[in-house]
């Protein structure tokens, strides 16, 4: 039943890790020994491995039945634990399910019970309601940024959802923001409470400004890119009217980027990160729906071409640079004449004079019109990329598979000669279309 050390090797080497931090080492020998755990730790120090290596000690092998469930307030975080679950291959069958994605395929993935369903409190009740489980089997409970799940908006649906859960034997939150009152109905008696938000990145955060005059930031915004160079980063705006206007302005001067709002149709979404994470675009222009669990590479800096409105917003945005054990800069574009909230400390005026050398993009995706369910791996289309379409590993960039379709990085300048190649291709028995997404 419970998996060994030699399981846990195995899984971190999947992962392409090392070794797990100080705080992933206490949560887990902490989740062993108590029956509620509450893990405060700031954005980007591995709260999601530490929750899941415990829970999978816990799981059965021989039984059919859903063991746990993880309640997460957005479909973003859903897809990304199901994706971290599915990377540690640990033989138990996974499924995430969230508002958005049409019920149909729920249904069809769940005929067989998940070990580990996740999922979003308004889609997981639905199913409850349905009876489309046996929920008194589920024995480990998870809510990940219960912070924003216990909000007034999900109350509700987390109430009906805990009161359904009457085989409960433990309990665990996570959080990257204290102070949050846990309501009754969670049933959180006498908590172990692991807090690392005072070990802060902090120390690895700088954070400056750039003083903007007159009446417009973008030509300060395209300064501060230019000197920036090369590198990878999120631009924070408040309003998705913002998002589109800064949108049109990095277009006009040929600066790649995606963008990331709540405005934005659930596929459109999923699509901007997935070319942001393999490296087609530079840059994600995003709402605050960036600054929490979602899943992207280590970022050297973020903006906030408009700052947000509440400290915890600032906090969770920030805490997407100088993540584990990395530098970042957290740079803020304000106007000359007006001062910072109080709960901003800007450590300098950032000096953005001299400009970096300019690369031109190197990655393009291209889309892959198959996926899980054809039975087609990531060696498949690799395999396809580098026999049929001649490309060295080296041009072969990451590969991200899903259920009903892929998308594949590779460089720009090779991206038509290999879809006028590859395209109506068979991977396994499928003949599959590939375009530039």
């Amino acid at each position: 039943m419970a998996h060994s050390n030699k399981d846990q090797e195995d899984i971190l080497k999947k992962l392409q890790i090392s070794a797990l931090n100080t705080m992933q080492v206490e949560a887990g020998l902490t989740i062993d020994n108590s029956i509620n755990t509450i893990i405060l730790s700031p954005t980007g120090t591995g709260k999601t491995l530490a929750f899941l290596l415990p829970l999978l000690r816990r799981l059965d092998h021989n039984t059919n039945d859903v063991q746990a469930l993880i309640l997460v307030p957005t479909r973003e975080l859903a897809i990304q634990i199901e994706q971290v679950l599915r990377n540690m291959g640990t033989g138990f069958k996974v499924n995430a399910v969230y508002g958005g994605r049409p019920m149909s395929k729920d249904k069809i993935e769940l005929k067989h019970n998940p070990a580990i369903l996740i999922g979003t409190p308004g889609r997981i009740l639905d199913h409850f309601d349905n009876g489309r489980f046996d929920t008194s089997t589920i024995k480990t409970l998870i809510l990940d940024e219960f912070d924003k799940s216990l909000e007034i908006g999900f109350e509700e649906e987390m109430s009906a959802i805990l009161l359904e859960l009457s085989g409960l034997t433990k309990r665990i939150l996570t959080s990257a923001t204290q102070g949050v009152s846990i309501p009754k109905f969670v049933a959180l008696k006498d908590p172990e409470i692991i807090n690392y938000l005072d070990k802060k990145a902090s120390a690895r955060l700088a954070i400056k400004t750039v003083i903007a005059e007159g009446n417009d930031k973008l030509p300060y915004l395209l300064d501060l890119l230019l000197h920036i160079g090369n590198q990878q980063g999120i631009i924070f705006c408040n309003f998705k009217d913002s998002i589109a206007n800064v949108s049109s302005f990095l277009d006009k001067h040929k600066i790649s980027h995606a963008c990331f709002s709540g405005g934005m149709e659930q596929k459109d979404r999923e699509r901007a990160l997935i070319k942001f994470r393999n490296g087609s675009s530079q840059i994600l222009l995003a709402t605050d729906l960036a600054a929490r669990g979602i899943d992207i590479p280590e970022l050297k800096f973020i903006i906030h071409f408009e700052l947000p409105f509440h400290p915890e917003e600032f906090t969770h945005r920030n805490g997407r640079t100088a993540r584990v054990n990395e530098k970042g800069t957290a740079y803020i574009i304000k106007w000359k004449n007006k001062n910072l909230p109080n709960f901003i400390e800007v450590d300098e005026e950032a000096d953005i004079s001299k400009k970096a050398q300019k690369e031109p993009q190197y990655w393009e995706t291209l889309f892959i019109s198959g996926g899980r369910k054809d039975k087609i791996s990531k060696g498949d289309i690799a395999g396809l990329f580098i026999k049929q379409g001649n490309l060295t590993r080296e041009q072969l960039g990451t590969i991200e598979l899903k259920q009903d379709c892929a998308f594949v990085a590779v460089p720009v300048y090779l991206a038509h000669n290999l879809i006028a190649e590859l395209n109506n291709s068979r991977l396994k028995k499928k003949k599959v279309r590939i375009y530039v997404l």
